[in-house]
């Protein structure tokens, strides 16, 4: 139960209000990502997961430095969209009884979370550009670039992964 409204009357606030979520969002991922990691069998799945872990820590790092100069502190607001993401593949990594199987399931649990960040990012950099945040929407717009490029590397991944899951049917 919400017992104080955010009270988002103006578009410094929501952008604020948002860099909150996506900085959960990237904790959370840097939480969740050493399990995708030790749980996929693709040594290409493995590699991009543990690069992308790295960028990961870069982005919260990124984040905080944009909220420091935004509101002079680092509050987070939990991301129950991402949070939902996680539980949603850590329930599939579960039942996946089958490797093959199991990698198909993290390259698109990862795209999924990709796709919520990069619709993210998009989101705060305009945000940033409106409000005449040239610095900040820079820095959010090289994240918005390395979420792109983490999701160009999983779709290389998954022709191959997705092969080898068809044929563990």
């Amino acid at each position: 139960m919400k017992f104080m409204s955010a009270n988002l009357d103006n578009l410094k606030k929501l952008y604020v209000d948002q860099l909150q979520h996506l900085h959960s969002a990237e904790k959370q991922i840097v939480d969740a990502l050493p399990v995708m990691i030790n749980k996929s069998r693709d040594p290409q799945l493995k590699q991009a997961l543990e690069t992308h872990l790295q960028e990961t820590r870069g982005h919260v790092t990124r984040l905080e430095q944009i909220l420091r100069n935004a509101t002079g502190d680092v509050d987070t607001k939990k991301s129950k969209g991402i949070a939902a993401l996680i539980t949603e593949g850590e329930d599939m990594i579960k039942d996946a009884t089958d490797d093959a199987i199991r990698d198909a399931g993290i390259i698109g649990s990862a795209q999924k979370v990709e796709h919520y960040e990069m619709a993210a990012y998009g989101t705060v950099r305009t945000y940033a550009e409106i409000l005449g945040y040239a610095d900040q929407a820079e820095l959010l717009e090289k994240t918005l670039e390395e979420e792109k490029h983490a999701d160009q590397v999983l779709t290389q991944i998954s022709d191959s992964a997705n092969t080898r899951a068809e044929r563990a049917a």
